[in-house]
């Protein structure tokens, strides 16, 4: 009978002990945060930009030199210059480091920012659905859409998407970015030429080659500032709707914050109107 009693007793013991254990185990389970993933490891390891352009002294601008007034470069010196090349500098300098220009196409632009060639995508960019999946985007500085820019005697002839897309009008386009992009959902019956280098386009229209471009109204307006040829037709009433902003590598919430900030603050007070007199005013 004694025997019986030990036994009984022991394994009460050994059932609490057990359960005691597993209680213990649960607790730890549920307090230990949710393991990091190698992506958020490797995004720890590498800081973020905010940190690591000041310490490089250098931010790297990925820019297609082609769209002016927002980013030139000169062929023959291969100096940068435009609203957004002096927008970079005083990016730059905010950052206690100097601007590098990293040459890059429509094409290829958020690809590039996404491979890590470069901390920021500058030079009139529209903010697009299909980009914003590769990149994220700052808040935006400036409101735009497409319009036309003929010369100045057939500004009456193509005023609307009907009167340009007809058989025997000839619309040139330059590759790879929101242009080809809107002149291609829109043009049907009109001829489509696409013309490899943007900072000659123009001159396809000035020259009786072409009849139409239809581009960011910024830039209508400034090649009619530069052209007195060439009329940019009611750049205040685009086809569409769109928006600048700088091009930024996803997952650096730190850098997106800092870059917001700074541009509200650049177009509050004054900054980047300072910089946009300078050229629409040539």
């Amino acid at each position: 009978m004694r025997r019986t009693v030990t036994l009984s007793a022991l394994a009460a013991v050994l059932a609490a002990t057990a359960a005691g254990s597993a209680l213990a185990v649960g607790s730890t389970a549920k307090s230990e945060p949710p393991r990091a993933s190698a992506a958020d490891h490797t995004r720890q390891q590498r800081g973020t930009l905010l940190d690591r352009v000041p310490e490089r002294g250098v931010l790297r601008v990925c820019t297609t030199g082609d769209y002016r007034p927002f980013s030139h470069r000169d062929p023959k010196s291969g100096a940068y210059t435009g609203i957004d090349i002096k927008m970079a500098g005083d990016l730059a300098k905010s950052l206690d480091a100097k601007p590098a220009f990293v040459p890059t196409t429509w094409a290829t632009l958020v690809d590039d920012l996404a491979a890590g060639r470069c901390d920021v995508g500058m030079g009139g960019v529209s903010v697009t659905l299909a980009r914003a999946r590769k990149a994220s985007f700052s808040e935006p500085y400036l409101t735009d859409g497409k319009t036309p820019i003929v010369r100045c005697a057939d500004k009456d002839r193509y005023r609307t998407l009907e009167d340009i897309d007809r058989p025997g009008v000839r619309v040139v386009v330059n590759p790879g970015g929101t242009n080809e992009e809107f002149a291609r959902a829109h043009v049907k019956r009109a001829t489509l030429t696409v013309h490899p280098d943007n900072t000659t386009i123009f001159d396809e229209i000035i020259a009786g080659r072409a009849d139409v471009m239809m581009t960011d109204a910024s830039e209508t307006r400034y090649q009619s500032a530069i052209h007195p040829e060439l009329c940019a037709v009611h750049p205040d009433e685009p086809f569409s709707f769109s928006e600048k902003a700088y091009a930024l590598p996803r997952g650096d919430a730190q850098f997106k914050e800092y870059i917001d900030q700074w541009v509200h603050l650049a177009t509050h007070d004054g900054t980047y109107k300072k910089y946009e007199d300078e050229w629409m005013k040539r």
